[in-house]
């Protein structure tokens, strides 16, 4: 029997639209939480730095590359596993994992000690897309998965904001501790407990998700493909998956290499406290990049329904276009007022794309590689743009500049330079990715 009959995956009846939209809920919490617990570290920069005796490029390594390393390797089996395995139940592992791990780096007594409890909060985190972004497109019908996927991608900035914001105050009133068999905690560590410890409730709430149906396999095909089956899979449509691949990454660049600096540019040049910043640039990150990766997924489906096959590609040239300017000006306004208003404008373009940009990938890959395929655009996006972007950013202020005043302008080159590769590239995968959309209506 072929998998397309066996699972019903030529269509068939799909799950209560209101269940369907609670999942997406429960999903939503779970990524809120995984970007309370990775982007907490911005805030504190300077009371690590001064603790741990580590520089800005440390700073950026334990922000991006340790992070990066193991969530984007590991991501790759662990999507594998999510095409075969209960994708519900790798979600739960994962949060486990790195609620532990982040709370881990609150007992931190090094650079080499946080490295590592940082990489595990990446190993912990990698389960967690490749395997949602499958059950999305399980639970809903093709005319509502970009929405349901940028929905749930709100909560890259849902959560976000709420480090900052919740995380000014707390660092500002959170006294040194001296715990038994831990013994003295500075407040920044005790901040990491504290956002660690509640990721535990939500692994609990994972139970409540019933694993979806598969649906949407290739016709004809039966068993479960190899990581090489889906590899020449990719290789057969190299233009469409590679071009989309390196253009989102450099929009993910652009955005995490300035988001993880932008705190600290504000308390460098305006001389602002995290009490003055995290409720600020939380707030605009919360508001301003959920309205914009909502409104992407939105704008990408009435595209798609006027006859534009590749709305979802054209979602990331439109941010391009208008992050170049953005990206450059803001970190160069002369007052904290005026930079934070073009930083909002910064972070809806920056949100605009993204649910559309995992949902392009949904829609002309077979259901049986659909979580590989992610997992692999998650590796080169997250090595990339994770992993590189933060350090590419304090490498030009340390090495190039050699004065840490000059953050600004080191924000406002990565942005420039980031913007236009991402124009080109996406440009160039419009026509392939029309051609790749055409051949998945054919067999879906």
């Amino acid at each position: 029997m072929t998998n397309d009959s066996k699972n019903g995956a030529a269509g068939g009846d799909y799950p209560a639209e209101g269940y369907a939209w609670y999942v997406v809920g429960v999903l939503f919490l779970a990524y809120t939480v995984s970007y309370i617990d990775r982007t907490i570290l911005t805030l504190m920069v300077k009371p690590i730095r001064e603790t741990l005796g580590i520089s800005d490029v440390q700073i950026s390594l334990l922000h991006g590359l340790a992070f990066a390393i193991f969530y984007t390797v590991l991501g790759v089996p662990l999507g594998w596993l999510g095409d075969r395995a209960n994708r519900t139940k790798i979600i739960m592992a994962g949060i486990l994992v790195w609620s532990l791990m982040t709370a881990l780096c609150g007992v931190s007594r090094s650079f080499g000690q946080m490295f590592l409890a940082r990489i595990g909060v990446g190993v912990g985190e990698a389960a967690l897309s490749p395997a949602a972004y499958s059950i999305l497109n399980d639970y809903f019908r093709p005319h509502r998965r970009t929405l349901a996927i940028s929905i749930y991608g709100t909560g890259v900035y849902i959560g976000s904001g709420l480090a900052l914001i919740v995380g000014g105050g707390v660092i500002a009133i959170t006294p040194s501790l001296e715990l038994p068999a831990i013994g003295h905690l500075e407040p920044w560590q005790t901040v990491f407990l504290a956002v660690g410890l509640p990721g535990l409730l939500v692994a609990a709430l994972m139970y409540t998700v019933k694993e979806p149906l598969r649906r949407g396999f290739m016709k004809g095909t039966t068993g479960q493909p190899t990581l090489r089956d889906t590899f020449e899979f990719i290789m057969a449509r190299r233009a469409t998956y590679g071009f989309h691949f390196i253009g989102y990454s450099m929009l993910t660049m652009l955005w995490s290499g300035c988001a993880a600096w932008i705190p600290t540019y504000f308390f460098r040049t305006f001389s602002w406290t995290p009490a003055d910043v995290g409720p600020t640039f939380g707030g605009v990150i919360a508001v301003f990049g959920t309205l914009g990766i909502s409104l992407g997924g939105a704008w990408a489906e009435k595209l798609k329904a006027r006859g534009h096959a590749d709305g979802n590609i054209r979602m990331g040239l439109i941010s391009a276009g208008a992050l170049l300017p953005l990206g450059v000006a803001a970190p160069l306004m002369p007052s904290p007022g005026v930079a934070m208003g073009v930083y909002a404008a910064f972070v809806f373009f920056s949100s605009l794309p993204f649910g559309a940009a995992a949902a392009a990938l949904q829609e002309i890959t077979p259901n049986q590689m659909r979580a590989q395929v992610s997992a692999l655009y998650l590796l080169v996006v997250n090595l990339t743009g994770i992993g590189f972007g933060p350090t590419i950013v304090a490498s030009i202020t340390q090495y190039g500049f050699g004065d840490d005043a000059a953050l600004k302008y080191s924000l406002a080159i990565t942005a420039g330079i980031a913007a236009v590769l991402a124009a080109v590239l996406l440009a160039l995968c419009l026509r392939p990715y029309r051609e790749s959309v055409m051949q998945a209506r054919a067999w879906a």
